[in-house]
């Protein structure tokens, strides 16, 4: 009986997809007027997008505009355009579930489109890598995107000075491995006062590689 509901209604999984694929047209709707504007209007569109937050509407109602302005970034900035099926594994990273990618269909670039839209709201944002080589090439690569479109970007590695250690953690997109995270917020909950913390208030994280860290290296911090 369960397999013939399965059949007709088809599993979790599959309607979950469906719903990530219904949102694929408004975006591309969206990307049609971006890729006509000018590169100042287009990125004018961060400051709007924030103006808007800021008067009460929620994040969730720019998830379209803002993965469409995203995608014509990163088309301009690093000549690479985002598939539908990328889209569909950003919305999936937006909704805080866990994305399993083929090798080539590029993960790199699917979640510059969930961390603009959720760095918009000025609280920060954390992509957590393996290790600090992905950690820096990521920033800067990615990074390319994110300054085009008038974002911070900080990167968090094991040799860098406390100081520049807590200007990377107050842009909005920090980059680092979950070792230094989780150390940094070991170190923290150990300081006497709040002035010598590093880190802020937590937001929104994407795991790169979620099954090492979240798995494999669970037995460190």
């Amino acid at each position: 009986m369960l397999g013939l509901v399965t059949k007709i209604l088809g599993s979790s999984n599959d309607r979950a997809l469906k719903s990530y694929h219904r949102q694929i047209a408004p975006i591309n709707a969206f990307a049609k007027r971006f890729e006509k504007m000018r590169d100042s209007d287009l990125q004018a569109m961060t400051a709007e997008f924030r103006q808007r937050l800021a008067n009460g509407e929620p994040l969730q109602n720019l998830t379209h505009e803002a993965f469409a302005v995203a995608r014509e970034a990163a088309r301009r900035t690093l000549g690479l355009h985002p598939y539908d099926v990328q889209l569909i594994g950003g919305l999936v990273l937006d909704d805080g579930k866990i994305a399993e990618m083929k090798t080539g269909e590029g993960k790199t670039l699917v979640a510059t489109m969930p961390v603009y839209l959720n760095a918009l709201s000025g609280k920060g944002v954390h992509v957590v890598t393996v290790n600090d080589y992905l950690a820096k090439r990521d920033s800067e690569w990615m990074g390319e995107i994110y300054k085009f479109l008038g974002m911070s970007v900080g990167c968090i590695t094991n040799d860098i000075q406390e100081v520049d250690r807590r200007a990377a953690y107050a842009a909005d997109i920090t980059y680092g491995t979950n070792n230094e995270f989780g150390f940094d917020y070991l170190r923290d909950n150990m300081r006497f006062n709040l002035e010598q913390m590093v880190q802020r208030d937590f937001n929104y994280a994407i795991v790169d590689e979620v099954d090492s860290i979240l798995i494999d290296e669970a037995r460190t911090p």
